[in-house]
C-alpha cells in the first residue's frame, strides 16, 4: 500500500470530497449543511433525505449531484486505468433487491479515516452495539440506548496492565490508528508504526501492546480476530510484508509468515486451514494456514487488493481490489473467478459475507455499498446510495444490522440498516 512515512494529515482522505465546504461562494449552503440533523426510518419514509441534506434549499438536486459525483470522483489506482480495463469481465447485475431497510442516521457519531486506503474502522458486535474510530479514540455507540462512550483514547500514554512475555511495558503514546477489529469482547487496534494494542472490553486498562517490527514502513493494514481450536486468535497484516498470528491467553506470537510484497489484508477460512493473502501485487495468494506455504495463486485482478472474506461454507471466498471489482472465487476451480462484480466509482475496500451466507456486502471508498444475493448467483443486488467517504462497514454477528461509518467534514455520521424479513407462513393464513 502507499506509505511515505509522513505525518497524520498527509493520510487524510483525498479520493473525493462531498461538499466544497470551504468555498466562500457557498457559505449559505454550508450553513444549511451544518444544521443537518439525525434521520429516522419514519422520517425517511415521509421523504426526508436519509442524511438530512436539504436538497430543496440547495442550488442542485440530489440526482444532479449524483451524476456530478459519478463523473468527477477520482478513484485511487496504483496501476493506471485498472478500473476501466475490467468492464468486459464484469457480471451484469440487476439492481432492485431490498434485503435491508434504512433504520437511522445518527450525527452524534463522528467516524474518521487516517489512511485513504484502509477502511476497516467500524465493527458491530451485536444488533445494537458498534465500535468505531474517531480521531485518536475508539468509541462505542449503542443504538438501543442512544449512548456514545469512549472505550480507549490512543492519544494518551497507554501502558499494559498485564505482564505478558513480549509486551512493551513502557507502552505507547499518541498512537495513530490505521485499523481496528472487535470480537468476543476483545478489541485489537493497529497503528501506523506496526503497533498492536489489545484491550478486553469487560476489563479495565490494556492487556497487551507490542510493536510487530521496528522497520519504518510497518503500518498495520488489517486485523482479523477468529476462533481456533485453542481459543481466540488474531492475525495482523503489515506493510513489512508479514502476516503474524497471536493467541490471546498470553498474547504470544504463534506464526510469522513473510511474503514478497506488502500485505494489505488476510482472512482465515472457516475450517482454519487456509488463508487468503492480498496486497501490493496483481495476484493474491491462497496459503496453508499452518505453515504459510502457497497453495494457489489468485490471478485475475488488475491492481492491488485491500479486502478479502470467506463464505461460511468454506469453499467460496471473495477479494476486493482497486480495479473497482470484487471477485468471487471457488476453491474447486481457481482458474478464473466465478463472478466479477463492478463498483460504481471507486476501489472495493471492504467486503463481508453474511454469517448465513445469503449475502455479500461490498463497500466502495465512498457513496455506495452493494448487497448481493448469493442465492441467485450474485445476479441481484441492493444498492445503498449516500454521499461521503466510508470509514467502514460491518454486519452484526446475527446478520440483523449493517452499520456504515460516513466520514465527511460537514456531516459525518453512522448509518444503520436492519434486515428485512418476510413471514410467508403468516401470509398463507390470511
Amino acid at each position: 500500500m502507499s506509505y511515505e512515512g509522513v505525518d497524520q494529515m498527509d493520510y487524510m482522505v483525498d479520493e473525493g470530497d462531498v461538499v466544497d465546504s470551504a468555498d466562500e461562494a457557498n457559505l449559505d449552503e454550508y450553513d444549511l449543511l451544518m444544521q443537518v440533523t439525525d434521520t429516522s426510518a419514519s422520517q425517511a419514509r415521509k421523504g426526508k433525505d436519509i442524511q438530512g441534506i436539504p436538497w430543496d434549499r440547495l442550488h442542485i438536486t440530489r440526482q444532479s449531484y449524483r451524476l456530478t459525483r459519478l463523473e468527477q470522483y477520482t478513484n485511487y489506482e496504483n496501476i493506471p486505468s485498472s478500473g476501466e480495463a475490467v468492464d468486459k469481465e464484469c457480471k451484469p447485475t440487476k439492481k432492485g433487491g431490498i434485503y435491508y431497510d434504512f433504520i437511522y442516521n445518527t450525527r452524534l457519531v463522528k467516524p474518521t479515516i487516517l489512511h485513504f486506503q484502509l477502511r476497516n474502522l467500524v465493527w458491530a458486535t451485536s444488533k445494537h452495539d458498534v465500535y468505531f474510530v474517531s480521531n485518536y479514540s475508539v468509541m462505542h455507540w449503542s443504538s438501543l440506548s442512544q449512548n456514545l462512550t469512549e472505550v480507549l483514547n490512543f492519544s494518551d500514554h497507554i501502558v499494559p496492565t498485564e505482564r505478558n512475555p513480549g509486551t512493551l511495558t513502557e507502552g505507547f503514546t499518541r498512537t495513530q490508528l490505521s485499523t481496528v477489529a472487535v470480537k468476543d469482547r476483545l478489541l485489537v487496534g493497529g497503528g501506523f508504526h506496526g503497533e498492536i494494542i489489545c484491550k478486553y472490553l469487560d476489563k479495565p486498562g490494556v492487556s497487551f501492546c507490542t510493536r510487530t517490527t521496528h522497520r519504518e514502513n510497518a503500518i498495520t493494514n488489517a486485523i482479523e480476530i477468529f476462533e481456533s481450536s485453542s481459543g481466540l486468535h488474531f492475525m495482523t497484516s503489515n506493510n513489512d510484508s508479514g502476516v503474524r498470528e497471536y493467541e490471546t491467553e498470553r498474547f504470544q506470537l504463534l506464526n510469522h509468515f513473510r511474503f514478497p510484497w506488502p500485505v494489505n489484508h488476510t482472512s482465515m477460512s472457516p475450517d482454519r486451514k487456509l488463508m487468503t493473502v492480498v496486497g501490493d501485487d496483481l495476484d493474491g495468494l491462497l496459503v496453508d494456514a499452518r505453515n504459510g506455504k502457497t497453495v494457489s495463486s489468485i490471478v485475475g485482478h488488475l491492481d492491488y487488493s485491500f479486502a478479502s472474506t470467506w463464505h461460511p461454507d468454506g469453499r467460496i471466498f471473495a477479494t476486493g481490489n482497486q480495479d473497482k471489482t470484487c471477485r468471487v472465487w471457488d476453491l474447486r476451480n481457481m482458474s478464473a473467478p466465478t463472478a466479477t462484480l463492478k463498483a460504481n466509482i471507486g476501489a472495493v475496500r471492504s467486503i463481508r459475507f453474511s454469517g448465513d451466507g445469503q449475502f455479500l456486502v461490498v463497500a466502495e471508498p465512498a457513496d455506495f455499498v452493494h448487497i448481493y444475493s448469493t442465492r441467485d448467483n450474485y445476479e441481484t443486488r441492493q444498492e445503498l446510495d449516500f454521499f461521503g467517504e466510508i470509514s467502514g462497514v460491518s454486519l452484526s454477528p446475527d446478520d440483523e444490522s449493517i452499520y456504515i461509518g460516513i466520514w465527511d467534514r460537514t456531516y459525518a455520521s453512522l448509518l444503520q440498516y436492519n434486515r428485512r424479513h418476510t413471514y410467508e407462513y403468516l401470509d398463507s393464513l390470511i
